[in-house]
């Protein structure tokens, strides 16, 4: 390899320093050396996405630890090198091509050597005795923004990397099958720039090997460990906290949304009686209305006085239809009153216990991992989908609708935002396709495909129903109410704003959720 001029920059300019620079490199590369060489890999431990441990045997008589654990890490931030003597959590899933990669080429070969390249941020760990027979050396290039792992094979070829240079560069220069080039250097003199005992105190606390009674092997390395090491797990944890209780605060929303909405039911549902005293007078006056009739003006008996009261109709309906509408709204508010009770509460607990996890991960001490355990057992969040590199597919062209199978074959298209609704009533939808809402309440346009087959089956119909509910406020509500209209009798305001619609027909479809059939129309959605 080139030994020509050094790249000393500095990382993180204009705020705490978590890099090495190349003097400190060299200086952990020194004190490395006769601790590592000649040991034999026992294992590759994968931390994704940019860190490592490389796991060495130990000393088989006494005066060592049992494994040398080296810490790699590639962090944009805080790339940095050294012995890492303090525990360290496993990661959690997958470990990526890489990092598996490295296990199979390089476990079980023997450390020869730790250079520094080109008196850089460059090690460079040569292995003999490799499970292929082939050369193979591990290269860190722990220069800040821009670093990187690579796998060497003969003559210098990059056999793998861990970064790998964006599509839209037009001549990368780390290439699998091509020979390694070293990134290019500002030049410098490393001796120029400030040294680890220069830069990083000395720990007040000793490795729990030393405390054990083993020597004191890499003081530098533990200074390393214990400051930058320790600042860039302070910033990860932050990190992770942040990005957990922004999850919370979307679940919080939805929950709110979900009180709001059996709060607002539940008030309906105080109507119940007031509703049933408008079928009997109704009934009681067939022979003063006809069809076509929008309301009636009848004196209400039920009252002190009997004063006059204005009853709305459905134009449509016959006159006793029109009473036997009350009657049956009002049963549904009655069961409204004995079933919502208890779905609030749980809802409201629900909410209550998302704002304690919001309040804890305010807090500095927060455990991030242990609290969203605790979280997803309470049901308050689903287990994170962590993608795995190898099912990695090509982005396709979003649409504006999440697309789901009905039990018969139909097509729903489920919006995702104001504007996606828009966009998918009036451009993805044809005049006899089914458009779905939930009934006084927001939440995403929902359309049923027809594909000009007249009327969809009503098994096809309740499974739409059960998506519309599922994407708006009422999600996980045991009742809903679901306006059902053709596409053609949805109509957009001059003006209104996104998603914001008017309804020329259709009907209110009164639903009771079943949670087997959302379950089933989930699992086999295709979200595009």
């Amino acid at each position: 390899m080139d030994a020509g001029h050094a790249d000393l920059g500095l990382q993180l300019r204009g705020r705490r320093q978590l890099s090495l620079n190349a003097r400190q490199i060299g200086e952990i590369i020194g004190e490395l050396t006769p601790l590592l060489a000649g040991r034999r890999l026992a294992e590759v431990q994968a931390l994704p996405p940019r860190d490592l441990l490389l796991i060495f045997e130990g000393t088989e008589s006494g005066g060592g630890p049992p494994i040398w654990r080296l810490r790699v890490s590639a962090d944009a931030d805080a790339s940095r090198l050294h012995l890492q003597q303090g525990r360290q959590k496993r990661a959690k899933g997958p470990e990526g091509p890489f990092f598996r990669r490295l296990s199979a080429e390089l476990v079980g070969a023997e450390l020869r050597r730790i250079d520094q390249v080109r008196g850089d941020r460059i090690a460079l760990f040569e292995f003999g005795a490799t499970p292929s027979g082939e050369r193979r050396a591990l290269l860190a290039e722990l220069t800040g923004r821009h670093s990187n792992l690579v796998l060497l094979g003969r003559d210098d070829a990059v056999v793998d990397l861990l970064v790998s240079a964006p599509k839209s560069r037009e001549a990368p220069r780390l290439v699998v099958g091509r020979p390694w080039t070293p990134p290019p250097g500002r030049g410098g003199r490393p001796e120029d720039l400030p040294s680890i005992v220069d830069e990083l105190e000395e720990p007040d606390v000793r490795p729990p090997a030393v405390d054990a009674g083993h020597p004191f092997h890499a003081p530098l390395s533990w200074r390393v460990e214990v400051q930058l090491g320790g600042e860039a797990a302070d910033r990860d944890s932050s990190a992770a906290r942040r990005d957990l209780r922004k999850r919370l605060e979307r679940k919080r929303k939805g929950a709110r949304g979900l009180v709001s909405g059996l709060e607002k039911q539940l008030a309906n549902a105080a109507d119940a009686e007031r509703v049933r005293r408008d079928g009997d007078l109704l009934t009681a006056n067939l022979h003063r209305m006809k069809r076509g009739m929008k309301s009636i003006e009848l004196e209400d008996w039920y009252e002190d006085g009997s004063p006059a009261r204005r009853i709305e109709l459905d134009p449509k309906l016959d006159p006793a239809a029109n009473a036997q509408r009350l009657f049956e709204r009002s049963k549904r508010l009655e069961r409204s009153l004995a079933e919502v009770p208890g779905e609030l509460e749980r809802a409201r607990k629900k909410l209550d216990a998302l704002e304690s996890a919001i309040d804890a991960c305010r807090d500095d001490d927060c455990d991030a991992d242990g609290l969203e355990t605790e979280c997803i057992e309470a049901g308050l969040l689903e287990p994170r989908q962590i993608a795995d590199p190898r099912k990695r597919k090509e982005p396709v062209a979003r649409l504006p609708y999440r697309a789901f199978r009905a039990a018969h074959g139909s097509e729903i298209r489920v919006g995702r935002t104001a504007r996606d609704n828009d966009a998918l009533t009036f451009r993805h939808a044809n005049g006899n396709d089914l458009w779905l809402h939930t009934s006084d309440c927001p939440g995403s346009h929902v359309i049923l495909r027809t594909e000009g087959k007249g009327d969809p089956d009503q098994e096809d119909v309740l499974d739409a129903a059960h998506l519309a509910v599922h994407f708006s406020p009422l999600r996980g509500a045991g009742k809903a109410s679901v306006h059902v209209a053709r596409r053609k009798e949805v109509h957009k305001p001059r003006g209104a704003k996104a998603g914001l619609v008017t309804l020329a027909g259709g009907k209110k479809l009164d639903l009771r959720l079943q949670p087997e059939r959302l379950q089933r129309l989930l699992e086999q959605g295709r979200d595009r």
